[in-house]
């Protein structure tokens, strides 16, 4: 069918273009790194936003193009972001909302029950990379899949290392740094291949866990406060391998390259709160930087970007004719990346939604989080409760406003149910074994069975 779309395209004249003026992508895709996992300063009003773990590669990379203070993951998880930025969909949308069936191995304690999330990403879904490949692109994924069993080329990449997971090609505990060399090797070889042949490129490179990244519901050790250096430090390593390679061949002037990751580190994210597996802050704000064409050197954006937002912002620089895919929820910020940093990124609704109605890593327990200009509202689903923070002034979520500012409660809480009505979101169900009023003894260990 995709064959079938793929010709037609070409018939309507809506495909490939002059490669001479085409641009080319590399996305490095980080583990588990959070907005202060890096010496780069994300945040140039806050020297906080900062870590002591020395990042000179990645220091490089912001100062020839642009910092995001407000670049989000699409989930505190691992599968639904990476789903999210492959798509520019939600994991609400797309019901990828965890890494494994995400019902809780212990439910008959649960206040309530976490629905079955989708594991495998559907082929119907266009993903960047087949968007790229019919507008005449290589394109090529070494690293972590973590989407499903299906194999990369099922969704527009040429050549791929295949779907794999934490384990890697080798399924191991630890597969770095063997893991990240590797796939920094094959991805400077697909430069090579491309820069030769002359034809534009999408790149994309996804590093892996250590054992550390288990924490504790994988049986390893916890992550220090500000993530796992080793790991880390092997990624930050390879990265400057990229840059080295983009400029050997002559490319820097024609290659955007974007860093991110898919969530926060299990451990602290000070002076953010929370983590991995939870819909504050420290989950969901993450590292995002990009340098290319047109985009000034050392500049830092307070736009909010989001994962969903690749997708179309790569296509509008692709200059690609073929019409996005129907139900997009990123948008462009081309213009943005053009204009200094400063400007709006236009989607199809205002506010950003991270839907996480599964147990994981937070007491809170299933959850949503709705972000709308400098406001915040994160719904409870056990307890029914409303908290309300004014991100740009308390981006470390302490100050609760629901009491003060009641009618802004009620109006995000409307919108939230709105989106996540309009998308078709899996919502948790109240457990009708536990009594109302009751909580469940343990509100930290519950989890889904995650799939390595």
């Amino acid at each position: 069918m995709k064959r079938l779309r793929f010709a037609l395209l070409l018939a309507c004249g809506l495909a490939p273009f002059s490669h001479a003026a085409a641009p080319n992508f590399v996305v490095i895709l980080g583990e588990g790194a959070g907005w202060t996992s890096s010496s780069v300063q994300m945040d140039d009003r806050n020297p906080a936003s900062r870590g002591s773990v020395k990042t000179p590669n990645l220091e490089r990379l912001a100062a020839a193009g642009m910092r995001f203070s407000d670049g989000y993951a699409a989930s505190p998880r691992c599968t639904p972001s990476r789903a999210a930025l492959f798509t520019g969909r939600s994991p609400a949308a797309l019901h990828m909302t965890f890494v494994g069936d995400g019902r809780r191995d212990e439910a008959v304690l649960a206040r309530v029950l976490a629905p079955h999330a989708v594991l495998e990403l559907p082929e119907s879904e266009t993903t960047l990379a087949e968007l790229l490949q019919r507008a005449g692109y290589a394109t090529a994924h070494f690293g972590k899949w973590h989407v499903g069993r299906a194999s990369p080329a099922k969704h527009g990449f040429d050549e791929h290392d295949g779907a794999n997971n934490n384990g890697g090609p080798d399924n191991v505990a630890s597969p770095n740094p063997k893991q990240a060399l590797a796939i920094t090797a094959q991805g400077i070889a697909f430069l090579e291949r491309q820069a030769k042949a002359g034809r534009p490129f999408y790149l994309q490179m996804s590093h892996y866990p250590n054992q550390e990244e288990k924490g504790r519901s994988g049986g390893g050790k916890q992550r220090p406060p500000e993530g796992n250096a080793e790991a880390m430090g092997i990624t930050y390593q390879t990265l400057g391998q990229i840059l080295d390679a983009v400029a050997r061949l002559g490319l820097t002037g024609s290659t955007y390259i974007l860093y991110t990751t898919d969530h926060g580190t299990p451990g602290r994210n000070a002076p953010l709160t929370g983590g991995k597996g939870t819909v504050l802050e420290g989950g969901l704000r993450v590292p995002f930087l990009v340098s290319g064409p047109g985009v000034k050197p050392g500049a830092c954006s307070h736009v909010r970007v989001t994962a969903m937002d690749l997708l179309p912002t790569f296509a509008e620089l692709a200059g690609v004719k073929e019409p996005l895919p129907p139900r997009i929820e990123g948008g462009s910020f081309s213009a943005v990346l053009k204009n200094n940093g400063v400007g709006t990124v236009a989607r199809p609704r205002e506010e950003f939604v991270v839907h996480f109605p599964h147990y994981d890593k937070d007491a809170l327990g299933p959850a949503s989080a709705i972000l709308l200009g400098d406001f915040k509202l994160i719904r409870v689903y056990e307890t029914g409760e409303r908290r309300l923070f004014n991100l740009a002034q308390d981006s470390a979520e302490r100050d609760d406003l629901a009491k003060q500012l009641p009618a802004k409660v009620a109006e995000l809480d409307q919108r939230l149910t709105a989106y996540l009505t309009a998308v078709g979101a899996q919502m948790p169900d109240i457990n009708p074994a536990v009594p109302i009023g009751q909580r469940p003894p343990d509100k930290k260990g519950g989890k889904g069975k995650e799939k390595q």
